[in-house]
């Protein structure tokens, strides 16, 4: 048999080759036109959506979900190992026991501490990350590292990325919504498209600063009540008209296409935002879960219950911030008065955590639904500033519960003392890979071109944590 091809032997086989290069480049305008539309995960999982809890300050591991009961042995002695770097170098003193006891829950008997009263009857839903790791020891770089995966340089948030990996099933609001975020330590850096599409980066829900009561008034301003409908239409058909081209007329900018999605999103929402972010019909029952019948938790039960309804309405990414405000002015930052502090802290949130996780599972959601509990970094097991601690990012905890998650299940340790993550680490990078292979998402096959080179998430990094998986 001749090894020789033919031409038109070539053509023939090349042919569907041929086709496959018009589809995608129909499909690349498509993506174009619509940069939200759904898209196929790279393989088969459970989980669509991701609610994210964050912890802003840095809660303390060794007092919530990591006993240690030889700190408490050593109480007031010098800590024996070799000591990193701090945040407030001069102000460290003895090792510090934890003032609250902890006790098993649940068929699993995970330990929990007594701030989380609440929180501890789900134990048996929740994955608890020992061994959490950062490369950044004071706010700022650990936030942005958290929220982007780089401690050092702006880059898109990790809502950002799963919104561009997954697009959306709710053309009517947006994809990822950050609800009450704080404008400190990276401010709107944390959910930003960076490079990535301004389609992809987070709409900010107020901010830390506002108090709940307060919110009434942006989410009225959601309707337009001085133009119809039709007249709004026509008043954006002219806008978008000029808008559209100047975009031809400069090569298709970036921004410039955004801002054409935004406005035609921002007219979309008018029919759906408020309705979701209406709370007047929910019952009295379901507000008391979520602690919203008690003035130190109504805050954050508000944004639980927000997260749920907007779960509901296939909301892909949302993130509800435990922020610097009023009545809450260092966070979970307690470099002194821990005691004080963190019992505030904790019961702010713990209530809420209870009930959005109850939620979800009563109305199906945390089947498909990953949530994250996570501050940027932990503290230390030395005492600062006489009953306090100090920042610690090599070795806190964090927790995920729901689809896909093995619950129940304690990952990766902490030293005696709770100082060094020593088993299992799981870096900030390892974290971001972990949840992108829960949403389908390989962190490999996740990169967008930029600057010259492939960038994803978790960078040059990142290792799937294949432990926890259910």
């Amino acid at each position: 048999m001749s090894t020789e091809l033919s031409r038109r032997y070539i053509l023939r086989r090349a042919a569907c080759g041929f086709g496959m290069l018009g589809l995608t480049g129909l499909m690349a305008a498509e993506e174009a036109r619509n940069p939200l539309a759904p898209k196929k995960p790279h393989f088969e999982t459970k989980a669509k959506r991701v609610i994210f809890l964050f912890m802003h300050g840095g809660p303390s591991h060794m007092d919530t979900f990591d006993p240690k009961p030889l700190l408490d042995r050593d109480h007031g002695k010098p800590f024996p190992g070799r000591r990193p770097l701090t945040f407030a170098e001069g102000q460290t003193g003895a090792l510090l026991k934890s003032p609250w006891k902890f006790a098993r829950h649940g068929q699993s008997g995970l330990p929990v501490s007594e701030l989380f009263p609440n929180v501890a009857k789900h134990v048996d839903k929740m994955c608890i990350l020992r061994s959490m790791v950062g490369d950044s020891v004071a706010h700022g770089g650990a936030v942005l590292q958290l929220h982007t995966g780089s401690n050092t340089f702006t880059r898109p948030g990790m809502g950002a990325w799963v919104v561009y990996g997954l697009g959306t099933e709710n053309q009517n609001l947006p994809a990822y919504i950050t609800i009450k975020p704080g404008l400190s330590h990276g401010g709107a850096k944390n959910w930003s498209s960076a490079f990535l599409p301004a389609a992809y980066q987070g709409t900010a829900v107020a901010h830390g600063g506002i108090k709940v009561e307060d919110l009434h008034e942006p989410i009225e301003h959601l309707k337009n009540k001085g133009l119809s409908n039709e007249q709004q239409r026509y008043e954006l058909d002219m806008i978008q008209k000029m808008n559209r081209w100047s975009a031809e007329r400069w090569n298709h900018d970036p921004e410039l296409e955004g801002r054409i999605q935004q406005f035609e999103l921002a007219f979309r929402m008018q029919s759906v935002a408020p309705e979701a972010f209406d709370i007047s019909k929910e019952s009295e029952a379901t507000k008391k879960l979520y602690g919203m019948d008690e003035a130190i938790s109504r805050d954050f039960g508000w944004q639980c219950l927000m997260a749920r309804r907007l779960a509901q309405r296939d909301v892909r990414f949302i993130q509800i911030n435990h922020e610097y405000g009023p009545g809450n002015e260092v966070g979970w930052d307690a470099h002194s008065e821990l005691i004080r502090l963190h019992t505030r802290t904790a019961a702010m949130v713990d209530k809420p955590i209870s009930g959005l996780l109850a939620d979800l599972d009563a109305h199906g959601l945390l089947k498909d639904t990953l949530v994250v509990w996570s501050g940027e970094f932990g503290r230390t097991p030395i005492a600062q500033a006489g009953d306090g601690r100090d920042h610690n990012p090599y070795g806190y905890s964090a927790w995920m519960a729901g689809a896909g998650v093995k619950g129940g299940f304690a990952y990766g340790a902490t030293d005696d003392y709770g100082y060094y993550a020593v088993e299992d680490r799981m870096h900030i990078n390892d974290m971001h890979a972990t949840m992108l292979h829960l949403l389908g998402l390989d962190h490999l096959r996740l990169t967008y071109f930029h600057g010259g080179r492939n960038h994803r998430l978790t960078d040059v990094h990142g290792n799937v944590a294949t432990k926890i998986l259910a």
